[in-house]
């Protein structure tokens, strides 16, 4: 065997290029780019381990995540006494770190189950220690991304893209919401304090961005950073600085609201109407930083030291101030709107109406999306029938997710009992509206040139609320024997038949509105449809008592909701020829299912062409789709179209 001095050199080369080869410790390897991207911003809030930044900074001081996690307080003091790391890195990590370990508390068996059971009776001492200790590591990860925010070398404008200042924002957010609403449930307030203390820390709340929180009887306090739904395709965010949370203000009784009432402007001349309803799922952003002025950072990171947080009407305010320079609030529109639909399951009310089964809706009702807001114009929605507030999710939605009309337009929506003969309900909606618009505050945008919204059957009433007639000549032959004895006894009864225009409505909007009838109303599965529909027995005692010794008594114009769409109904024979004063711009939104350009043959499925077709429209437009053409983005984005050329024409005449 030939001695290994002896190989050929060209052969000893080989070997050594071999070995080399096989003791490389760096290679290329390409990763895809969602790898890739991941990695760089995933964190514990989005991938359920330590981000990259923070990894790598554990690394330095021979730390591995579960080994820093399981000695979190004296990890952190051995990276922040370590001279040769950067310390606003340093800051970022801690702040991650105690925000692990607070999330870790949700999913440990015994506390989670422990926290389950606590539904806002006195807490255990294992429930207060689970929750403590966690509000006590919130705590701690919001005063350290506070610093890293804002008392780091770099101000926040100079690492505007970084993406580590994106990820320890969230942190901040995500603590201060979490510290607000778990604090909720640890010590199970009825109103928001004043102030809170947590371990030995002292937060003190400001609510002069958003006084109408601070008395308000709380029913639920939730953080809005996970909820969805699936009937809303978008949530509409602001992203930016501080935490997001819905405060669910405790319903009022309803059992007041359940009568029926012949004559609600004279019943509640003198008591608020318990059917107009403010704002009860509030949208809440918050801020917090140091209640001293100028705290160092060693203040700030001390337990001792007190936090100021801010509440703030994100309809209402965009930007707060933290250490004297103004940031983009974070907010969050959609949830409190998703949340209120969903509790109040208010899709499956609409259908229950109808077989007089909701005994609270025998009234309408008015709900104020959000709290009043004097400056911004009113919007008003009026469902069809069957329906509820909820047939308006898309259009809702989008007006929350459009900056200039969330800016400008505060929304009202209308419910009401879709059995009801459709005079009733006009005048019902009629004399609720102008209550409602009694509240409001008198010179300001919102008492001038609000804009109504019905859609089919609501669009009938949303035009008999902006138009100026008296029918009632014609109207009070055509009342049976009952009905005219009652309305000897309550003369009110006429005014079903007199219209006036609704005050301060100046634009209105008819969606798929059959205002000259339908014969859908008049096929034979709707005719059966009609004969289970319940007209309230205390609306009938009032409108149409049976006498004694009547006989041979007819419906007269007491009809349900349906019927009156007939085409030969006693109501569309007195109303389909009645106009939108004169003074008012009206808009008419169709839909056409059919293939057809002739007028004649355009229907959605449901409402003709030439039913739903008004003379004198500033606009009309046909869209490709059925009956519920409202809710397709091509009738959404002319409907933000309309409500934007109305604050242009508006401004324009002041």
């Amino acid at each position: 065997m030939m001695p290994f001095t002896h190989l050929p050199a060209r052969f000893m080369c080989i070997i050594s290029l071999s070995l080399l080869s096989g003791c490389q410790l760096v290679k290329l390897q390409e990763n895809q780019l969602s790898a890739s991207l991941n990695n760089k911003t995933d964190s514990i809030l989005t991938h359920q381990k330590l981000s990259t930044f923070s990894h790598q900074i554990l690394l330095m001081v021979n730390e591995s995540d579960q080994s820093c996690l399981n000695a979190l307080e004296s990890c952190i003091h051995k990276m922040r006494n370590n001279e040769t790391l950067d310390i606003a890195q340093v800051y970022a990590a801690a702040s991650e770190l105690y925000m692990a370990r607070a999330l870790i508390a949700d999913q440990n068996p015994k506390c989670k189950k422990s926290l389950k059971q606590h539904s806002g009776k006195l807490a255990s001492s294992k429930i207060k220690m689970c929750m403590d200790q966690q509000l006590a590591d919130f705590d701690f990860s919001l005063r350290y991304s506070y610093v890293y925010l804002f008392k780091s070398a770099q101000a926040p404008e100079e690492r505007l893209f970084d993406l580590r200042q994106g990820q320890v924002r969230t942190f901040y957010n995500v603590a201060l919401s979490r510290l607000i609403t778990s604090s909720f449930t640890r010590f199970d307030y009825q109103q928001m304090p004043e102030s809170l203390m947590l371990g030995s820390s002292l937060y003190h709340f400001n609510y002069e961005h958003y006084p109408e929180i601070k008395s308000a009887d709380i029913d639920k306090l939730l953080s809005s950073y996970n909820f969805n739904f699936s009937g809303l395709k978008t949530i509409n965010r602001q992203e930016g600085i501080g935490s997001e949370f819905v405060l669910v203000k405790k319903a009022t009784d309803l059992s007041a609201a359940q009568s029926f009432i012949l004559d609600p402007e004279q019943y509640y001349s003198n008591q608020p109407n318990p059917n107009i309803h403010t704002a009860r799922y509030l949208s809440v952003s918050a801020i917090a930083e140091p209640a001293k002025t100028n705290s160092s950072i060693s203040e700030i990171l001390s337990p001792q030291s007190n936090f100021k947080v801010e509440l703030f009407n994100p309809y209402q305010f965009k930007k707060a101030k933290i250490e004297s320079k103004s940031y983009t609030l974070t907010a969050n529109y959609s949830v409190p709107y998703g949340l209120w639909l969903a509790e109040n399951k208010l899709g499956q009310s609409g259908y229950w109406t109808l077989l007089n089964k909701e005994e609270h809706l025998r009234m309408p009702h008015v709900f104020m999306l959000e709290p009043y807001q004097p400056k911004k114009k009113i919007i008003v929605m009026v469902h069809g029938l069957a329906s509820s507030p909820e047939t308006w999710i898309g259009l809702t939605n989008n007006i929350m997710g459009d900056q200039k009309l969330r800016d400008h337009y505060q929304v009202w929506q209308v419910f009401y009992s879709t059995n009801m003969p459709i005079f009733e309900s006009r005048f019902q909606i009629n004399a609720l509206l102008k209550q409602a618009f009694a509240t409001v505050q008198f010179n300001t945008p919102s008492a001038q040139d609000a804009v109504i919204i019905g859609h089919s059957m609501g669009g009938i009433i949303s035009r008999l609320l902006v138009s100026d007639a008296d029918i009632s000549a014609q109207a009070i032959p055509l009342m049976n024997y009952e009905q005219n004895t009652q309305l000897q006894r309550h003369p009110i009864i006429r005014d079903r038949f007199v219209f006036k225009a609704l005050k301060p409505v100046s634009r209105a909007i008819f969606i798929a509105a059959p205002h000259h009838g339908t014969d859908y109303a008049d096929r034979w599965f709707t005719n059966l449809a009609k004969k289970i529909v319940v007209l309230p027995l205390s609306f009938l005692n009032d409108v149409n008592v049976e006498l004694p010794n009547a006989k041979n008594s007819t419906m007269g114009l007491i009809k349900s909701g349906p019927a009156d769409l007939s085409q030969q109904s006693r109501f569309m024979l007195l109303t389909a020829d009645i106009m939108p004063n004169k003074d008012i711009p009206y808009h008419s939104i169709m839909g056409n299912q059919t293939q057809s350009t002739e007028p004649s043959k355009k229907s959605d499925g449901i409402v003709p062409y030439t039913s739903s077709h008004l003379d004198g429209a500033v606009s009309e437009k046909i869209f490709n789709g059925g009956h519920s053409i409202h809710e397709s983005p091509d009738a959404i984005l002319e409907l933000r179209r309309i409500l934007r050329e109305h604050l242009d024409n508006e401004a324009l005449n002041q």
